[in-house]
């Protein structure tokens, strides 16, 4: 009786929804949360902003359809909702290997919690998974039928294998409890919000360029990633929500052009100019040699495939960073 109670105080007007988007003070979910609200709907965005930023949302503030709960998810959290994105993670090295133990918590008890709210809810629930479930992968490209090549004791562990058994999770609820899954697989994204020092390639190399500090190359430079603009990610994470209760995922999405780290580098340093030279350093542990998704999935399922390309997304990305770095030269900033 109870769960019919909540079920009735839910707000439905036509297609408009009450939606969560945890970790929406992040890079990904503060874009997810600005698309959901030019869709109309209502948007509640839980975030504990380990590495998230309230600067990611300052512009929604004055939205009444918009609302921001500082919250853990390691801890239940009771709203009532329509639909949740479960986004909250630390997604770059630097991060999820800061704090590994809350890392794992964030992926399995956050898991847990949302999945027990969207049983309660009978809502969807969707799960910002990554490629990084894939480890170094021994299959290129690498297909959602393909199990990984994952190290369970390593640095990376605390990320990679706490999305793994988020996932396991997610399935587990669908096939024991009915709860409606959607789980996407994200391969490197990139765009304006990325955190500037959050250690990841894109924004290690534009940061290092504008401040003529040399770029860090990690390795020889020949290892591989795709990179996929935010707002071809989002698109393509609102499609999956949306689509047919018969369409769980696991489904890549990213972009599947591929480029070495290297001419990452010059692509930046040639967009920005300056004289950074590039310094080579070891490969850390169980950094993944290739990362290209295979979106076959994607393109049949959800008719999605990304459309910016690299050129067209770095200069908007470093567009963003050249503010950011204006603004933190000034004296206002100082």
């Amino acid at each position: 009786m109870l769960q019919k109670v909540f079920h009735t105080n839910r707000r439905l007007y036509g297609s408009t929804k009450s939606i969560l988007v945890t970790g929406g003070a992040g890079f990904l979910g503060s874009h997810l949360c600005d698309y959901l609200l030019r869709q109309g709907h209502e948007v509640i965005c839980a975030d504990n902003l380990f590495t998230g930023t309230k600067r990611n949302l300052d512009h929604l503030h004055a939205n009444p359809l918009f609302e921001f709960v500082r919250h853990d998810v390691t801890f239940p959290l009771y709203v009532e909702v329509d639909e949740i994105y479960n986004l909250a993670c630390p997604a770059s090295p630097v991060q999820y290997q800061h704090d590994p133990v809350q890392t794992t918590k964030t992926s399995v008890h956050g898991a847990i919690n949302m999945l027990g709210l969207a049983k309660r809810l009978g809502c969807k629930i969707l799960q910002a998974s990554t490629s990084e479930v894939y480890g170094n992968p021994a299959v290129h490209p690498q297909t959602e039928d393909y199990w990984g090549n994952v190290n369970p004791i390593g640095p990376r562990s605390c990320y990679d294998e706490g999305k793994r058994c988020a996932e396991t999770l997610f399935f587990d609820y669908h096939r024991q409890m009915g709860v409606e899954i959607k789980v996407a697989r994200i391969f490197n994204t990139y765009g304006p919000r990325m955190h500037p020092h959050d250690g990841r390639v894109v924004s290690n190399f534009i940061m290092q360029a504008l401040s003529g500090q040399p770029i860090t190359i990690f390795g020889d430079g020949q290892q591989t990633r795709s990179f996929c603009y935010v707002d071809d990610l989002i698109e393509g994470l609102v499609r999956l929500m949306n689509s047919d209760a018969s369409i769980t995922g696991p489904i890549n999405l990213g972009n599947p052009v591929e480029f070495t780290i290297a001419e990452l580098a010059e692509q930046v340093t040639r967009r920005i100019g300056g004289n950074s030279s590039m310094e080579y350093k070891d490969l850390p542990q169980d950094d993944p040699m290739q990362r290209k998704p295979d979106i076959s999935l994607a393109k049949s399922a959800l008719d999605w495939e990304p459309k910016v390309t690299l050129q067209e997304g770095l200069g908007e990305t470093i567009s963003y960073f050249q503010s950011l770095h204006a603004e933190s030269r000034s004296p206002e900033y100082t």
